[in-house]
């Protein structure tokens, strides 16, 4: 015996009144999540002057944006109200109105207004973050798929995905990608705002920090496969803090060429990729890898995906692209070597050692 249509309706709309509770809950968290602070990529929390002028004119974009908003959702339900038809009433207003010029001239010339006085901070900021900086330190920021290539100009340090920098100066970087590349986006929020890397171009970025810390960033331009694991790490240190990682950094590797690591290292074709200063290593070729030089001083590797371990090392060098999505069969990223359980554990006690 079948339910009384008035039961039925009166359930479907209670999950009907369910759903849109529930979609309007999901809404509302994930907005309410997205105006957090403090996050490792959060722009909302500057720690530098340059970071600061972008937040600065977001804010205020944003208020006069809430305002706007709110004065027309007001002029909405206000209309809605006092206009909407009555009992009785016919469906069509008798008297058919075609417009007003002077609230249509009114509307059009407002936004443009609004627009023209925004324009002013934006033309500021961006002129007072395109400054050229004075006494900077200069690094040549080189984008691959999918991994990020470090060259301090005048110091004569090489390194990937992990930036060091010290706190309180200008650096000045100078962004580009390999010819035969794809285009990349430099993007460190709390630090500085967004640059593209143009294969065969440069551009230049100034970046700093305030504060000592680590700062994340990522690339910010779709560059294929594996462009959401294009990560990047800038530490900021002391000034005495900082020129001592340069001279660690300048310090010969602590390679043992004739050491059964050195030879795997070599015989399984890995210096036709990477670099280790000082050996035969000379890196380049057709897929150029990271500079291994201090490898074991670094903090993640991967482009700043996976932390440094023995774990994490022993599952890359056993299947890279499990790991990591990439195209080795396109010379894009590392292959598989083949390497059985001994060779990878001599490899990973090898990389290690790279201090």
């Amino acid at each position: 015996m079948g339910s009384h249509p008035a039961v039925k309706n009166a359930v479907t709309s209670h999950r009907q009144r369910r759903l849109r509770a529930g979609v309007f809950v999901a809404i509302l968290t994930l907005v309410l999540a997205a105006c957090g602070t403090g996050g490792a990529q959060d722009g909302l929390s500057p720690a530098s002057e340059r970071a600061s002028n972008i937040d600065g004119l977001f804010r205020l974009t944003l208020i006069i944006a809430i305002v706007v908003f709110v004065l027309v959702q007001a002029a909405i339900i206000y209309t809605s109200f006092k206009f909407r038809r009555k009992k009785g009433e016919e469906p069509r207003p008798v008297k058919q109105i075609h417009g007003n010029t002077k609230l249509e001239i009114a509307w059009t010339i407002a936004p443009a207004i609004i627009l023209a006085g925004l324009a002013v901070p934006t033309v500021q900021t961006i002129f007072e973050n395109a400054e050229e900086p004075v006494d900077a330190l200069e690094i040549t920021v080189t984008g691959h798929q999918w991994w990020w290539e470090y060259e301090y100009t005048d110091l004569g340090v090489v390194t990937a995905n992990e930036m060091h920098i010290p706190v309180g100066q200008d650096i000045a970087l100078t962004l580009t990608a390999d010819a035969g590349d794809v285009i990349h986006s430099f993007w460190v929020p709390r630090l500085s705002g967004k640059r593209d890397l143009v294969p065969g171009h440069e551009n230049t970025l100034t970046i700093s920090a305030d504060e000592v810390g680590l700062f994340l960033g990522q690339c910010a331009e779709f560059c294929g496969l594996s462009h959401a694991n294009m990560r990047l790490r800038v530490y900021a240190h002391e000034p005495a803090d900082f020129d001592a990682w340069v001279e660690s950094q300048l310090a010969p590797a602590t390679v043992v060429e004739d050491s059964e690591g050195w030879e795997l290292f070599v015989n399984k074709g890995c210096t036709a990729c990477h670099a280790i200063d000082g050996t035969e290593a000379e890196g380049g070729g057709l897929n150029p890898g990271p500079n291994l030089t201090h490898f074991a001083q670094r903090d993640t590797f991967a482009g700043a995906l996976y932390d440094s371990t023995e774990e994490n090392l022993s599952a890359w060098l056993a299947n890279p692209s499990e790991l990591k999505s990439m195209r080795p069969d396109l010379n894009r990223g590392m292959p598989n070597l083949g390497l059985s359980d001994d060779e990878i554990a001599t490899l990973v006690a090898f990389l290690q050692g790279l201090s």
